[in-house]
């Protein structure tokens, strides 16, 4: 059965066609039948109970430079005219995004909204992976600049990020000296209100961080994700490079506890970031990404597999 899919995202005409996920979720849409529409967030409107967006009727392509056509713009009523939102929009995760969550939270009960909007605004990256200690590196959520220092002192070697960052953004490697902490807790609290991540430093970075697609709770692919030459980071948005990979036994592990909890919350596509084969750094539920270097590796199609799984939900 066709679907009207409306995809909530960045501006379509500035994304990388070669990796983007939201981009190979919309050819696969495309190619099994469905109808595509556009928009931003900030095009969300509200009033006695509808929720609407001017969208675009969009087809897309896989041509560098001329990768989508627009029509005519529409006011589409995501609650009525609507069988499915993709909530693909990139952080940050501030106040815009967690209102987009809130009006598409209002037509939850008749429209699949993937992921499930109330869910990512409860459970977002760095925050809902608290809920499993058992499997993260110490970490240490502060402003205080004195209980950063007490947890260098401790570890010997830390990283700091914004608890709300994204794509490998503000992340600084601080050494066992201490030099700079002071000065970079400083600009960290002048720029965000919210406390800040720091975490014991794991030299297994240099061997990747992997990132673990799970579709629907289940593990679908995964790839591993080095750091270019002088870089901490792995983000592919940094100068990462991707490579083919397998579960350890312990990622495999953690894939079967987190599995059926994202699942029940609703949370379609998640992206997971395990660094050593057993350290779970990061639960990405936003805007996950690495579609297309799973599926250039593994030779599977997890964009299809993700539509399986949206068209079962809506078919019930």
């Amino acid at each position: 059965m066709p679907l009207t899919v409306a995809v909530q995202m960045d501006p379509i005409e500035s994304i990388n066609i070669a990796g983007d996920s939201t981009f190979a979720l919309m050819l696969s849409a495309q190619a099994r039948g469905h109808r595509l529409y556009h928009y931003a967030a900030e095009d969300l409107n509200y009033a006695d109970g509808r929720v609407w967006a001017k969208a675009y009727p969009v087809t897309v392509q896989r041509v560098v430079g001329d990768h989508f056509s627009f029509g005519e713009a529409v006011s589409l009523d995501l609650g009525d005219e609507a069988d499915v939102v993709l909530m693909r929009q990139d952080p940050p995760f501030d106040l815009g995004y967690i209102t987009a969550t809130h009006l598409l939270e209002r037509i939850a009960h008749k429209t699949l909204v993937v992921n499930d909007p109330a869910s990512v605004r409860n459970a977002p990256e760095k925050v809902f992976v608290l809920d499993y200690p058992q499997f993260m590196p110490p970490t240490l959520v502060t402003r205080s600049l004195e209980e950063a220092r007490a947890f260098l002192a401790k570890h010997g070697e830390i990283v700091i990020k914004p608890l709300h960052g994204n794509g490998g953004k503000a992340i600084f490697k601080i050494g066992a000296d201490g030099a700079n902490l002071s000065a970079l807790i400083e600009v960290f609290n002048m720029t965000w209100r919210e406390p800040h991540m720091i975490q014991a430093f794991l030299p297994d970075v240099a061997m990747g961080d992997k990132r673990i697609v799970l579709v629907d709770g289940a593990v679908v692919g995964a790839i591993n994700r080095l750091p270019g030459e002088g870089e901490i980071r792995s983000n592919l948005a940094v100068g990462g490079s991707a490579v083919k990979t397998e579960l350890t036994e312990d990622e495999r592990n953690i894939c079967a506890v987190l599995g059926p909890e994202l699942k029940k919350r609703g949370l379609l596509f998640v992206g997971i970031d395990v660094i050593g084969g057993k350290w779970l750094t990061e639960i990405n539920v936003t805007s996950p990404t690495g579609l297309v270097a799973i599926d250039r590796f593994d030779g599977v199609d997890t964009a299809a597999m993700i539509w399986e799984a949206i068209e079962g939900k809506v078919d019930r």
